[in-house]
């Protein structure tokens, strides 16, 4: 869920229609008109699966980090990620009161499979994208969406809150202290607390070997929206203060109907035994464990993220 550092760009590349047949090609990249404003799209891959649509974390993160390390997946199918408003190369708000509402992004899904034609599509959200793919599916009631995949995903706060104070208590006890003394106080800003975050980031959000902002296409493009983050969510990883902290999809998992694949890295914030009890909670659903990886599982461990997906998407386009 994390924002900084996480900037988009974008590779050039053709996709395929909706049907996911190589009739008529999408359009490799542009704009979409959604409610408050424009939002910037990619597709890239030439493959006959059904074209599968990527929602990123944050909220205020971008969708720079996939169009490199989604390159597996994209061999069998087109693959489309976008910048959500508010961040990356889509408008900015002008109101977050009105604008930075779960549902107005649910309708940034729809906007897109319209504007491009997606009738039939697989969905995946990541983190915060979790949030929004969920609400897809039960409020939206859409049609065509062939399955979803929950990478590390934001189902519920509370939940994700739990998960989170359980790995601060893996930290060293002087930034337990420093993370203590910030909550007690509300000031968020002292280097003590920017040291314990940073530190709780790189053991639990990208622990492999290439930063996701040395990634050519985040290091070289606009950015995410900080402000963004802190209002919906908070100041860390660990402490939400933002409109998110109601969020709770957790007793309704039981209403997703389509397949559904649950995928996290070994040191995920989102826990391996959450989404073992995700799992259980949604018919035939499936888990994924990448191991030697944290919350940007398909940075750290590419190869292992792409094959998971890959699978999971083509045993459902095979049914």
């Amino acid at each position: 869920m994390q924002v900084k550092a996480i900037h988009l760009g974008f590779i050039i590349a053709m996709a395929v229609a909706a049907s996911g047949h190589a009739e008529t090609p999408l359009p490799d990249d542009g704009f979409v008109d959604v409610p408050g404003g424009r939002i910037a799209f990619r597709t890239f891959g030439e493959g006959d699966g059904t074209p599968l649509l990527v929602i990123h974390g944050g909220p205020g993160g971008t969708s720079c980090m996939y169009p490199s390390t989604l390159q597996g997946i994209a061999e069998d199918r087109p693959v489309i990620t976008y910048d959500q408003l508010g961040s990356g190369n889509s408008d900015r708000m002008t109101n977050m009161e009105d604008q930075a509402v779960v549902p107005r992004f649910v309708d940034e899904v729809e906007a897109i499979r319209n504007e491009l034609g997606l009738d039939e599509i697989h969905l995946a959200g990541h983190s915060w994208g979790g949030a929004v793919a969920i609400e897809y599916l039960l409020s939206a009631e859409p049609e065509g969406v062939q399955s979803v995949t929950f990478i590390g995903p934001l189902i519920g706060t509370d939940r994700w809150l739990k998960d989170a104070n359980t790995l601060v208590s893996e930290l060293s006890t002087s930034d337990q202290a420093a993370i203590e003394t910030a909550i007690k106080s509300g000031d968020y800003s002292t280097p003590a607390f920017q040291t314990a975050n940073d530190h709780f980031m790189a053991e639990f959000l990208s622990r492999g070997p290439q930063a996701r902002n040395e990634l050519p296409e985040c290091a070289n493009s606009p950015g995410g929206n900080s402000a963004l983050y802190e209002y919906m969510w908070g100041p860390s990883e660990f402490v939400s203060t933002g409109t998110l902290q109601v969020f709770d999809r957790t007793d309704d998992l039981s209403q997703i109907s389509v397949p559904t694949l649950f995928i996290a890295g070994e040191y995920d914030e989102a826990r391996p035994a959450t989404m073992k009890e995700f799992q259980k909670q949604v018919d035939g659903s499936v888990v994924k464990i990448i191991p030697d990886a944290g919350h940007l599982v398909n940075v750290d461990q590419t190869k292992a993220f792409n094959k998971a997906v890959s699978e999971f998407l083509s045993s459902v386009d095979k049914q």
